[in-house]
């Protein structure tokens, strides 16, 4: 049969793995078909060591880049990437035959500082490491400027005001669209070479503002009918349906961020208390009362929609093998894919914590209680939804001139 893995035969050097690797495949949940797929994969991938007269010992970037194009080169028109063998190198470098992929160190004078702004970041920021990435991507063409001549060292020791004025007035004609986010990351640049002595005095002060309006614009969140269309959108007889239903619960009622959800542990939901614990932004740990239908949503997806070979302890798992965690950007696919098939546009997870503020200020709670839930740090944040109370700013709005009403 053709999809069955028992009828896959492999001869070369990796014959012995066959059956620890399928094994493997079935524990993370694949199909047989995909089984099949993966298992076949490797039985090419063996004839072709035996032909170049090679062992899963060689197994190395280069090898398998050789072997990828033989394969194309071959007539096939499937598994080609990086990707299709990674389950299979994954297994056979768990097990210590294959080598692990070598880390490439790069010691240019640009990446060390930025090695050591990482570190910096995120131990006295406590920011989150996809936070880090964007600040140390945003800063990397200002380090570039600075490289001497002789391309191993750094002209920091002499910046002056002038430099930075010239540096964001150049990257603001090349890079409008990134310029609020450069300047923003070059002041944090400056004050940690500041700190940690490489200029000596910081000149954050001296980055240029971009003109911009903080709080100017409006809450955009969904009206209750969109809320029942978006999740009428999700079939809850499937897995996937029960998943995405469970996810929209949580965004739309709790107001948590799409990183959040996907940081939620099995062991976080207190089910005898009622209360869910939250890892949000700067590693902030917070406990939130899980209301009945958010508990409810959950729970039906853990009996009938997470996969028992899911893989670790996260709430929220893949649907297709292997059942692994999903990100924040995943959890934002389900919102959109939803409002896809929903007909409301595009839609994206944060929307769905504006319509869980707007929806507790129409129930009356106040901008504090708004704030407690959102874990805003600061008051003038949450301060944003005041306008969309259009009664309570109708009381204090005053006549235009000249009105007569």
């Amino acid at each position: 049969m053709l999809n069955d893995p028992s009828q896959v035969r492999v001869c070369g050097p990796l014959a012995a793995y066959l059956p620890g690797f399928a094994d493997e495949l079935a524990c993370q949940g694949y199909t047989p078909n995909s089984r099949c797929l993966q298992l076949r994969l490797l039985s090419h991938l063996s004839h072709w060591l035996l032909d170049q007269h090679l062992g899963a010992g060689d197994l190395c970037a280069t090898e398998v880049s050789r072997y990828l194009c033989a394969r194309r080169a071959a007539g096939y028109t499937s598994l080609l990437s990086i990707k299709a063998l990674r389950p299979m190198l994954d297994y056979l470098r768990g097990l210590g035959v294959a080598p692990s992929p070598v880390a490439v160190v790069v010691t240019g004078p640009v990446d060390v500082v930025l090695e050591q702004y990482r570190r910096y970041l995120t131990a006295e920021r406590g920011l989150a490491s996809a936070t880090v990435d964007d600040y140390a991507t945003a800063v990397r063409p200002f380090l570039n400027s600075r490289v001497l001549p002789d391309g191993h060292s750094l002209d920091i020791e002499h910046l002056t005001a002038p430099d930075v004025v010239s540096f964001v007035v150049t990257h603001c004609r090349q890079h409008r669209s990134k310029t609020k986010r450069a300047t923003k990351s070059l002041r944090s640049l400056l004050r940690f070479l500041h700190f940690v002595d490489l200029i000596e005095g910081s000149l954050a002060s001296v980055v240029p503002s971009i003109a911009g309006w903080r709080l100017s614009g409006l809450p955009k969140a969904l009206e209750p009918d969109q809320v029942r269309r978006l999740l009428a959108a999700c079939d809850d007889r499937t897995r996937s349906g029960c998943r995405d239903i469970a996810i929209l619960v949580m965004l739309v009622r709790l107001g948590l961020r799409a990183i959040e959800v996907s940081r939620l542990k099995l062991g976080d939901i207190d089910w005898r208390a009622g209360e869910i614990v939250v890892h949000g932004k700067a590693n902030c740990i917070e406990r939130l009362p899980l209301p009945s239908d958010v508990g409810e949503a959950i729970a039906a997806y853990l009996q009938r929609g997470r996969p028992a070979s899911a893989q670790g302890r996260t709430v929220f798992v893949r649907i297709k093998a292997p059942h692994h965690a999903m990100g924040s950007k995943a959890v934002s696919s389900v919102v959109a894919e939803a409002a896809r098939r929903a007909g409301l546009g595009r839609i994206h997870a944060h929307r769905l914590r504006h319509t869980a503020a707007t929806q507790m200020l129409r129930a009356g709670a106040s901008l504090p209680e708004v704030g407690q839930l959102l874990r805003h740090r600061s008051v003038e944040t949450t301060s944003i939804y005041a306008k969309v109370n259009h009664e309570a700013l109708r009381t204090i709005a005053r006549r235009w001139p000249g009105d007569a009403t």
